[in-house]
């Protein structure tokens, strides 16, 4: 039987790659404690694994993968990327910077003193500094060198050798280091730096925001006794000393009708009122108001949707929250939660929003197509991506990266990977630009470009490197370990010191900002949680768009350092 089936994987080797994986994304849910080898590190496994039945598959469809991955990630991360070479990400962009930079210099360093090939260094680069993309443009560039094909396999299989033993070193260490260290070496108590910095974004008051983010609409029966008899819909909706309510409706007189803030108040009106559940349940006083809660069916019978918002609108950009609730497209809207290059923000009133960033908002259908009109285009769940932009954008990307000139023997050019990479960042900048007429993918979709791209580029490469990898890693695997942890470490600490002393940031958004710097959402969520706060990912999207770039860039230029 098994013998029939390696048969079959190696006459079908389209079957051997499904397989890999599946077992890759099996081996990737495994865990350590709270550390899961994730199925970028489970994919290669599987690869190296079934990689020793001597099953291979053609480079030019790892290609494929792994370009259809560089473009989604440009494309979620251009808007983040943009923003940070200007205006007010430019520190944030800088000190990310500084942490990429810092990593190539040591990476390379290191690998001139121990005398790695360039597959090697590739691989450290990749695995160290944690950014996966970097194994494609590492290998894309050995193909360039001049050397005998069989010589540049040789290099190219030793990148998944270094990859594998240090990745794993690279985000146990960003975790630990930047959750547990670096607040020691800062001399601070992060969750108290964060809780303060909470409460002046909060506007002074206590900390404390939900977490559910649930919003209901009640109505209450107006009594005679009721000091708002006479008064308007605004006079009741500024009683609420500083909560966010609203009337969205009123039923009087067997009519039923949308309220607005200069309409008055009238004994026996039921009207209905929208706000957080807590606002409510807890913290208005409705005997003193003179307000009384009953179930009209009726009246409550009103469409209602929630929706992600993509922010275009250059005028919304770096504006407030508390700013832009105070505007008139905001009232009956509430927020749930804020996307920036796909990870939550925390969000507060002094939290800033940034072009490209999509929120979700809640609210009645008429209120909340206003807030559309105002921010930008929304975002509506669909199954159709713009194949056209995701195609000839791979294509312009890939033109711009091929040309390349020459200084003696040295071959300097971008390279298809890092050209089809910005093709993603200029695409999905200019898809928040122009996005009724330019590229909409939606998230779904791009996940799955995202993930099915790069694990599947891994396991090819885990497949064809499977009987060299276990040679190298017999040789090289104790001495990567500890040149992993330098790689990865001295960034890190850089990071943080220059983050501290040079552009003075708070610790909490400093942390984030370096997590972003190496790609590292491990640690950052590592940093969360010492925090005690959301705060940190308030540093981190133009810190991971900007790291992303650079690191992938990084796998080209390492071996160009070292050829």
């Amino acid at each position: 039987m098994l013998d029939w089936i390696v048969d079959v994987f190696r006459k079908h080797p389209e079957t051997v790659f499904f397989f890999v994986l599946g077992l890759g994304y099996l081996l990737g849910k495994i865990s350590f404690g709270s550390f899961k080898l994730g199925a970028v590190t489970g994919t290669l496994l599987a690869g190296v694994l079934v990689g020793q039945l001597s099953v291979k598959i053609s480079g030019d469809v790892k290609q494929c993968f792994f370009l259809l991955f560089l473009f989604a990630i440009g494309f979620r991360t251009g808007p983040q990327f943009f923003r940070g070479l200007r205006g007010g990400g430019l520190q944030q962009a800088a000190l990310a910077a500084i942490v990429a930079t810092t990593g190539l210099i040591v990476a390379f360093v290191v690998s001139l003193v121990l005398g790695y090939d360039v597959g090697t260094a590739g691989g450290l680069v990749a695995g160290a500094l944690t950014e996966s993309a970097a194994i494609g443009t590492a290998s894309d560039a050995i193909n360039q060198l001049s050397l005998a094909a069989a010589q540049k396999q040789a290099l190219i299989n030793n990148i998944p050798v270094a990859f594998a033993v240090t990745y794993l070193t690279g985000v146990i260490g960003a975790a630990w280091f930047l959750a547990q260290i670096a607040p020691k070496l800062l001399g601070v108590d992060l969750a108290e730096e964060c809780r303060k910095l909470e409460e002046q974004m909060q506007g002074g008051s206590p900390a404390g925001m939900s977490a559910r983010h649930k919003f209901e609409l009640r109505s209450y029966l107006l009594r005679e006794n009721s000091p708002l008899v006479g008064h308007t819909v605004g006079d009741l909706e500024a009683s609420g000393s500083g909560e966010r309510f609203f009337v969205e409706r009123i039923h009087s007189g067997g009519v039923i009708a949308e309220a607005e803030p200069s309409i008055a108040l009238h004994a026996g009106d039921t009207i209905g009122l929208s706000a957080r559940r807590e606002v409510l349940s807890e913290k208005l006083d409705f005997g003193k108001l003179g307000l009384s809660e009953v179930d009209d069916s009726e009246l409550l019978d009103t469409s209602v949707e929630v929706v992600d918002v993509v922010v275009t609108n250059a005028k919304m950009d770096g504006r407030t929250l508390s700013e832009l609730a105070a505007e008139p497209m905001a009232r009956g809207v509430f927020l749930r939660q804020i996307l920036r290059a796909g990870s939550r923000v925390a969000h507060f009133p002094g939290t800033q929003v940034q072009r490209g960033d999509i929120l979700t908002i809640v609210g009645p259908t008429r209120r909340t197509a206003g807030a559309i009109a105002a921010l930008g285009v929304a975002d509506r769940a669909t199954d159709a991506a713009d194949m056209i932009v995701i195609a000839l954008g791979i294509v312009a990307g890939a033109l711009i990266g091929i040309p390349a000139f020459h200084i003696r023997s040295l071959e300097i050019g971008l390279s298809i990977s890092v050209g089809v990479l910005l093709g993603g960042l200029v695409c999905g900048w200019f898809h928040t630009v122009k996005p009724h007429i330019f590229g909409s993918i939606p998230g779904p979709t791009l996940w799955i470009f995202e993930s099915i791209g790069l694990t599947g580029f891994v396991a090819i490469v885990g497949l064809n490197a499977g009987p060299d990898f276990v040679k190298g890693l017999k040789a090289s695997g104790p001495t990567l370990v500890l040149t992993g942890l330098i790689t990865i470490l001295v960034p890190l600490l850089t990071g943080v010191l220059a983050g501290r002393y040079l552009f003075k940031m708070h610790p909490g958004v400093m942390l984030g900002v370096v997590a972003g710097g190496c790609t590292s959402t491990p640690a950052l969520a590592a940093v969360q949680e010492a925090a005690k706060s959301a705060v940190p990912t308030l540093g981190y999207g133009v810190a991971y768009a900007v790291g992303n770039v650079l690191l992938a860039l990084w796998g080209t230029v390492i071996v160009l350092l070292l050829k």
